[in-house]
């Protein structure tokens, strides 16, 4: 944390996650939080010459086998001393000076290096072609290496035309028996070690490859979880999948057909001049072949760049439907829209099948028009040679026009493979402005990595907050303003549409654009780092999803490192114990996907013990109980007070009965505020809120004494 700090970073320990299967938290999983949190960190091996050398250097952490750190804060390569300072104690304390004999005895050879991220982070950068590169250009190493491998090969591709030439001309011709086993050892020999750098580069290639694919995969999805609730809340979930998803089309095109294509390219730089030299003619004759194929391509290039849009477009919208169909499954079979779903389906696949048909038919132009050229390059050219000797035109022998042949074909192949590349940069072109269309949306990623981390209290303000939606012309919030003190249990009530969700909203960040201030403990709420506000606020909605898995890791969702206590402890307070130790695993039942194996009560206590697991000073329940049958709702109700000792409770309900115990409640209309105060005094003097309360607590109607009594039997 001190090495962090001295970068500007400051860091919660409570955020960290170490590895289930670590006993002590390695150099790997620390660089992980430390990049999570706005540093760039790094774990590295190091020997003490190394170490005592980097002494003008910024704090680094050395690892212990004990499972330990220290920090590094200076050291001296005369004297053979580094001065250490516990990561964990005041900066002011004065760093120990340790030397190699005593340091070894502690220190594990690891040390974590940090520093602050650039101002544009790679996590911040926008997704596009130079993007990309910058992506793949991270691997200088292995592509060295690839190229090199490649231009041996190449070379190597040579040899064997010539030792052909060499057969044909000298052992046919002269039955020279000694020269053919001299060319066989030769060429035994080079096939050897062709097929063992062959081997190198393909398993350097894979090596370059799943790199990339791992880096731009985890990119898409930290870039993706980066992105702010409301956007998700505009965007159809079907079709920001598929967006997403379109940048494995480019990735597979960067570590396929486009590496592939570019280490042709070194064998037609190696062999062309050799095929020049075997004849001139040919060679040109080659050239002019291949490149009447890439200019063939690049007349469609057009068209088929509209088309392939239109393809994805369909594709996604498809998608969609699967999509929601697998979501809404239950109001599906509830309802019986399997035929109207079906038939969105098979609208949807169509139109992919129409453009799809459209663009393969129109891609299969230049494959027909470009496909004399190819015959040409595979059979002309021997024909061409052939009449070239016959005709004396040329020097060229019969040697000499089999080896053209087996070079020519290796260069006709990469020239001819460009212009198909250039095909595919259309779709690969479209599958990244989609993938961009949502990876590039305004991220919340700088507010999840800086800003304060205050101790949390409770004590909430608002100040002449306004807010609009996106898109509405009225505003939801319009000139909020009211502050209540830390540990007060706050009641929100109003008509439909008048504000409600729209203050617990502000209060998790969800939302911005606000005018006016929100204030926690004082702190305006733009000010504090939005993961510690999250982390420091437990949040129950109506509808809380549980993920696919065990009671217990539901309950310690995002905080893997709390104990069993701190589970069961959560569990009692939300009155979730009761239920769970009468399942057939108790804390460790599973929990299947859609939570079909708990009712609606057991849900909803379960997302309300996830909530307490951390002991936030800040809840908010937003129609918590809405959804709930009596008995769970009045088990969840009774458990409130005993919930909201110690902490702020933020409680919007349309059911007033549940806010009567309350310290305040807050009464909005049309984005406003009415008035805030305690149950009784609002009856009194708040009209709005009695009539909210007479419509669910009718008053029963007087019986009138004057009334005749009622007649049992006959006169």
């Amino acid at each position: 944390m001190n090495a962090a700090r001295y970068h500007g970073i400051d860091l919660d320990l409570r955020d960290f996650a170490s590895e289930p299967d670590e006993d002590a938290p390695s150099p790997a999983t620390l660089a992980r939080w430390l990049t999570e949190h706005g540093a760039v960190a790094r774990g590295m091996r190091l020997a003490w010459p190394q170490l005592v050398r980097l002494h003008d250097t910024p704090p680094i952490v050395l690892m212990f086998h004990d499972g330990a750190a220290a920090l590094m804060v200076r050291a001296d390569p005369a004297r053979g001393v580094v001065w250490l300072r516990d990561p964990m104690a005041a900066e002011s304390g004065p760093p120990v000076p340790v030397d190699e004999t005593h340091l070894s005895q502690l220190w594990t050879g690891d040390v974590l290096l940090v520093k602050r991220a650039r101002d544009v982070a790679e996590a911040d950068a926008p997704v596009n072609a130079g993007w990309m590169v910058r992506m793949v250009l991270r691997e200088r190493g292995l592509l060295r290496d690839i190229l090199l491998a490649s231009v041996i090969l190449s070379v190597l591709a040579i040899f064997p035309a010539l030792l052909v030439m060499q057969v044909i001309d000298r052992v046919v011709n002269y039955a020279s028996m000694a020269t053919l086993f001299s060319i066989s050892a030769i060429m035994v020999i080079l096939s050897a070690y062709e097929m063992l750098l062959s081997y190198a580069r393909r398993e350097l290639t894979l090596v370059l490859t799943t790199r990339i694919d791992t880096r731009i995969s985890l990119h898409a999805f930290n870039r993706l979880l980066s992105l702010p609730l409301d956007f998700f809340e505009r965007e159809q979930g079907g079709q920001v999948i598929g967006r997403v998803m379109a940048i494995f089309k480019v990735r597979d095109f960067l570590t396929g057909r486009l590496l592939a294509t570019f280490l042709d390219l070194f064998t037609l730089l190696v062999i062309l001049p050799v095929l020049f030299w075997l004849s001139a003619t040919l060679a040109w004759i080659t050239l002019a072949a291949a490149t009447l194929i890439g200019l063939i391509v690049l007349v469609f290039m057009a068209p088929m760049t509209r088309l392939y849009g239109r393809v994805i477009g369909a594709e996604m919208a498809r998608n969609s439907v699967m999509h929601e169909s697998v979501a809404g499954i239950r109001t599906v079979k509830a309802l019986a829209l399997e035929r109207s779903r079906r038939a969105e389906w098979d609208d949807r696949t169509s139109q992919v099948v129409r453009w799809r048909l459209a663009a393969g038919r129109l891609a299969n132009w230049p494959a027909t028009l470009s496909a004399p050229l190819d015959q040409f390059l595979n059979r002309g050219i021997m024909l061409v040679g052939a009449w070239l000797i016959l005709t004396g035109h040329s020097g060229l022998a019969a040697g000499g026009l089999m080896g053209f042949m087996m070079l020519g074909g290796r260069v006709a192949a990469p020239l001819a493979g460009m212009a198909r590349l250039l095909e595919s940069l259309n779709e690969v072109a479209s599958s990244l402005s989609e993938a961009a269309l949502v990876l590039n949306q305004p991220t919340e990623s700088r507010a999840l990595t800086a800003g304060i981390r205050p101790r949390i209290k409770g004590a909430l303000s608002f100040h002449a907050v306004d807010f609009t939606y996106p898109g509405a012309t009225a505003r939801a919030l319009d000139g909020v303003s009211f502050a209540v003190g830390a540990g007060t249990m706050l009641g929100v009530v109003g008509r439909s549409g008048s504000g409600k969700s729209t203050i617990t909203r502000l209060l998790q960040r969800v939302s911005s654009g606000y005018t006016g201030q929100v204030r926690l403990d004082g702190v305006d709420l733009r000010e504090i780092n939005l993961t510690h506000l999250r982390r420091s606020c437990g949040v129950v909605l109506q509808d809380n999803f549980l993920f696919r898995g065990t009671v217990r890791d539901n309950i310690t969702a995002g905080r893997p490192g709390l104990t069993m206590d701190d589970v069961m402890r959560a569990a009692r307070l939300a009155g979730a114990d009761e239920f769970i130790d009468r399942m057939p695993g108790g804390y460790e039942t599973w929990i299947e996907e859609g939570s079909t194996n708990l009712s609606g009560g057991q849900r909803q206590r379960l997302a309300i013990a996830r909530a307490l697991v951390a002991d936030p000073k800040l809840m908010i329940l937003d129609e918590a109980t809405s959804a709930l049958d009596p008995e769970s709702e009045a088990l969840v109700t009774a458990n409130l007070r005993r919930i909201a000792q110690g902490r702020t409770m933020v409680i919007v309900s349309h059911r007033l009965s549940s806010l009567v115990h309350c310290d305040q409640i807050l009464v909005l209309d049309r984005g406003a505020v009415v008035d805030i105060g305690p149950h009784a005094a609002l009856l009194e003097r708040c009209t709005l809120y009695r009539t909210l309360w007479l419509q669910q607590h009718p008053q029963p109607p007087a019986v009138s004494r004057a009334a005749p009594a009622a007649r049992v039997g006959g006169r």
